[in-house]
């Protein structure tokens, strides 16, 4: 009796020496260390996928213990391309860049992304900022400019995020993150750049908030700091992209343009004024900025 039990332990642990083991980085302990799988489910995905040699996520779907997403999830961590979970930061779920990566969504704002490296950010020159600006309210300006600034930081640029629309900011709320002091307090001589604050769910990537309302945004943004301050952060971030107020209601976006070098005009389909987009284009050119492009936001 004692010879059989000794036979079935050394099967066993044959078997569990033949069985594939997982290291830190591989899919399986992954999912783990997210809560996605527990020890028992992978040692179960494991048996399976030596028994039919296939792979870690096609035996874990074959079992219904994982789903497509759980892998793309996996991957992304992987290849250090790691996006967020609802439910588990303080960052909004309007940045779907951040949060669902895979959308056609995304897709259509990773080819906005590289159309932009393209036309302004690898031409030759040092060219680092860039005004998000939009006709009218609405038009999505905010949600363009907060998800292009994920995307450029999972390219692994240093990105910051500048709002300069003092008077209806909305980057601090998208990204959860305090706007006691920003941009306000640093044109004005209050402050410095220590209130640059790091996302730290994100990939390289910090927001400067607006910070607390001034009587004069638009004679802040006309002053000589604030082109010190671009150049100044020139040198420490790869992709500076600046939310502005619409053109419609104030200059401002006018002068956060004209000091960036360049923009992109945003319109909402089925909501912008052909004319109105038309008048913010002419205006910029008129005003030496150079238009990059113009994105139709269709969400």
């Amino acid at each position: 009796m004692m010879r059989i039990s000794n036979q079935i332990q050394d099967a066993a642990k044959l078997r569990y020496q033949e069985a594939p083991r997982l290291t830190n980085g591989q899919i399986g302990s992954i999912l783990v260390d997210s809560g996605r799988l527990t020890h028992e489910e992978t040692e179960r995905i494991l048996h399976e996928q030596r028994i039919g040699r296939q792979r870690f996520g096609d035996a874990g779907i074959a079992l219904g213990l994982l789903t497509p997403a759980d892998i793309e999830f996996a991957l992304s961590n992987q290849f250090s391309y790691p996006y967020l979970l609802r439910g588990q930061s303080e960052v909004s779920e309007e940045l779907i860049a951040a949060y669902d990566p895979f959308t056609k969504q995304v897709e259509s704002l990773r080819a906005l992304r590289s159309q932009l490296v393209m036309r302004w950010f690898s031409t030759g020159e040092r060219r680092s900022a860039l005004a998000i600006t939009s006709a009218e309210r609405g038009d999505g300006r905010s949600y363009i400019a907060a998800n292009l600034a994920v995307l450029f930081s999972q390219l692994g640029q240093r990105t910051l995020l500048i709002d300069a629309d003092m008077r209806n900011p909305r980057q601090h709320t998208l990204f959860g993150i305090e706007n006691r002091s920003g941009l306000s307090a640093i044109l004005s001589g209050r402050a410095g750049v220590a209130d640059v604050q790091r996302v730290s769910a994100m990939m390289d990537l910090s927001v400067l908030p607006a910070g607390a309302m001034p009587p004069n945004p638009q004679e802040l943004l006309a002053r000589s700091t604030f082109p010190q301050m671009l150049a100044d952060y020139t040198n420490e971030y790869d992709v500076i992209l600046i939310d502005t107020p619409p053109d419609r209601d104030y200059a401002d976006g006018h002068i956060a343009a004209a000091r960036a070098g360049a923009a992109v005009v945003v319109a909402r389909k089925n909501a912008s004024h052909t004319k109105s987009v038309g008048n913010l284009v002419d205006s910029m050119k008129h005003a030496g900025v150079m238009v990059v492009g113009a994105v139709l936001n269709e969400y």
